[in-house]
């Protein structure tokens, strides 16, 4: 029993350091021009979205997934847009940025779990790692490239 508290602990730990961490990454890392911008961009695979529509069918249990900003009551509420100007979506959309990036990140630490833990609860804990997390990056591409094809057409608008 004690060693499923060292487990919470430390996926606490984990959890709370990576995620208050990049709150203190400013927005030029996530902007389009920023190095980091590689690891976002839409891949061919995604077809403009459809890979997770119609295989992963996001749009129907995405909002049933908490946000992290509600839940903790920091950062940028990603459960809706304030307004719909293209300022407002390009920010969402480096917020997508940001959380894709703290997903990806906590799936970082999972392997570490098999130094204190028998080769099954290792396991256990990367399988954690892996449910927790990749719905998160899913829906966070999803609405990038989403949201990056409706202000670009507003962009062109103006």
């Amino acid at each position: 029993m004690r060693l499923v508290w060292v487990n919470i602990a430390v996926w606490l730990f984990f959890h709370l350091s990576i995620s208050l961490g990049l709150l203190k990454v400013p927005y030029s890392y996530f902007g389009p021009d920023h190095p980091s911008d590689i690891l976002f961009r839409e891949r061919s695979f995604e077809q403009k979205g459809k890979l997770w529509r119609n295989v992963f069918y996001v749009h129907k249990w995405k909002d049933r997934l908490p946000d992290g900003a509600s839940l903790f009551k920091m950062g940028y509420k990603k459960k809706q847009l304030a307004d719909t100007t293209v300022e407002t979506m390009q920010l969402f959309i480096m917020e997508t940025k940001r959380a894709e990036l703290t997903h990806l990140l906590l799936l970082l630490p999972a392997p570490l779990f098999f130094l204190w833990n028998p080769v099954w609860a290792g396991f256990v804990m990367v399988f954690y790692a892996i449910i927790v997390n990749v719905p998160f990056i899913i829906i966070q591409r999803y609405n990038r490239i989403r949201l990056a094809m409706i202000a670009q057409r507003r962009y062109k608008r103006r």
